[in-house]
């Protein structure tokens, strides 16, 4: 068993020689297999080990006695013991909060530079459990790939090709000690149903490899999952816009990808605006490209900590807000030379004034940067910035006639979210420029023009 754990080691690089590794040690069998066999194996990478234990205090006398039981197994091989106690009162998940508190403890001390690795001693027993856990679940790839070898940070499980009778047949020959915990026989959660249930029969009645065709699963997830990460490394940057809190897609290029990769790409847009993906499922994602394939016009969608818009061909995906600064007007003194900063946006509007100086009209903001120029001798008043209204008109320069600015984003599919917050610059309530639009044709800078107010956008 020694040579087997030497050689997962070494296959996934789990080690570098003279680092220091906790060895996480509840007191099982597991555990304690794996803190002996480290051992016996520190000096060949000149490791230097330390013995974790986290006390649940969800057993009473047991839980005490199970920390004392490491704290003498540490001294025995006269090694440092870190304890914590973790306080898991209230919570609802035990499950769940146990395994937080053990990660949070663990986390600490490799963030802290304490640690460069801590081992657990997860199995190819625990794999199996956990692939077909995530399965009933209805789980991905993502999710049968299992328990990982090697976690970016610093997790290693040097047990994983072993299972778990292996190991405790290792401790029984040499006459080594472990604790029982006896939740563990508890049906009340659900791995131990699949533990001693579910498992056995279907090992018993289907396949007698089970648990190593489900380990081998989960090697051909990881695997795929870890391409999908280089892939979608490279797709996201081509596809994916970030405009913090939101991420924008477009769908005319989404409905080109196939849909494994559609998905995907939509996956990871939702990761990255909502943080995580806890609570998002296949239907979820089924129901975002369903929204990003309607036929053109607008459409939303709501799903766990995200709000999901359609409108042309963007999709914006977000989390809620509850701020009410997304409906907020907003409307402020615009001087020369000055700038605003426009509020929610990460863009300024600067005005300038030039003499003698031609100045082309292009547009400005999201899509693309540019200015705007104005005839200064035309103006006669104090500036404002404001966000576009309901009912506001006004006629750009190059066009025959005024226009209300709900025509002009229709004709530029400007999508929804993008219009709350247009901004406009006005004179005694008269449209002067607005975003994109430029000018207004009775404003517009020529090549008559002695002296000309440049109206720029730029990023903040």
């Amino acid at each position: 068993m020694l040579e087997r754990v030497a050689k997962t080691i070494t296959r996934y690089s789990m080690i570098q020689p003279d680092q220091r590794v906790g060895v996480a040690v509840s007191g099982g069998a597991d555990s304690v297999c794996l803190l002996h066999i480290l051992r016996e194996l520190a000096l060949r990478w000149n490791l230097r080990l330390t013995v974790l234990h986290l006390d649940h205090q969800l057993r009473g006398e047991e839980s005490r006695q199970d920390a004392e039981f490491v704290r003498e197994l540490a001294a025995s091989f006269d090694l440092p013991f870190e304890r914590r106690q973790a306080d898991l009162t209230g919570t609802g998940n035990l499950e769940q909060a146990a395994r937080a508190a053990r990660l949070d403890f663990f986390h600490q001390l490799l963030r802290d530079g304490q640690l460069d690795r801590v081992a657990t001693g997860h199995t190819r027993s625990d794999q199996a459990e956990t692939v077909v856990f995530r399965f009933l679940r209805g789980a991905g790839t993502a999710g049968l790939a299992g328990i990982r070898p090697v976690t970016e940070d610093g997790l290693i499980r040097p047990l994983i090709g072993m299972d778990r009778s292996e190991i405790e047949q290792y401790l029984r020959a040499r006459g080594i000690a472990w604790r029982t915990d006896s939740t563990n026989a508890d049906p009340a959660f659900a791995r131990n149903r699949i533990r001693h249930a579910l498992l056995p029969q279907l090992t018993r009645d289907w396949n007698p490899a089970l648990p190593e065709t489900l380990a081998h699963t989960a090697d051909w997830a990881r695997a795929e999952e870890e391409y999908w990460e280089s892939e979608l490394a490279r797709l996201a940057a081509a596809h994916l816009t970030c405009q913090p809190p939101a991420v924008l897609l477009r769908t005319d290029a989404l409905a080109k990808l196939p849909v494994a990769v559609a998905r995907r790409l939509v996956r990871r847009a939702a990761e990255m605006a909502k943080g995580d993906l806890l609570g998002i499922g296949f239907e979820h994602l089924s129901g975002i490209l369903e929204l990003a394939a309607a036929a053109e016009g607008h459409g939303r969608l709501q799903i766990p900590g995200l709000d999901i818009f359609r409108s042309f061909n963007w999709l914006r995906i977000a989390p809620p807000t509850t701020d009410n600064s997304e409906t907020r007007d907003y409307s402020f003194p615009l001087t020369v030379p000055g700038a605003v900063r426009l509020p929610g946006q990460h863009s300024i509007v600067q005005a300038e004034l030039f003499e003698n100086t031609n100045v082309t009209e292009s547009s400005a903001g999201v899509y693309n940067e540019g200015v705007g120029g104005l005839d200064w001798y035309r103006l006669s008043g104090a500036l404002e910035v404001r966000n576009w209204r309901p009912g506001d008109q006004y006629q750009p320069a190059g066009r025959g006639a005024a226009e209300k600015i709900k025509v002009l984003f229709h004709e530029g599919r400007v999508p929804l979210w993008e219009r709350r917050h247009w901004p406009v610059v006005t004179m005694a309530g008269v449209i002067l420029w607005t975003r994109r639009f430029g000018p207004a044709a009775g404003f517009a800078a020529g090549p008559e023009s002695r002296a000309v107010l440049a109206i720029r956008e730029t990023g903040a």
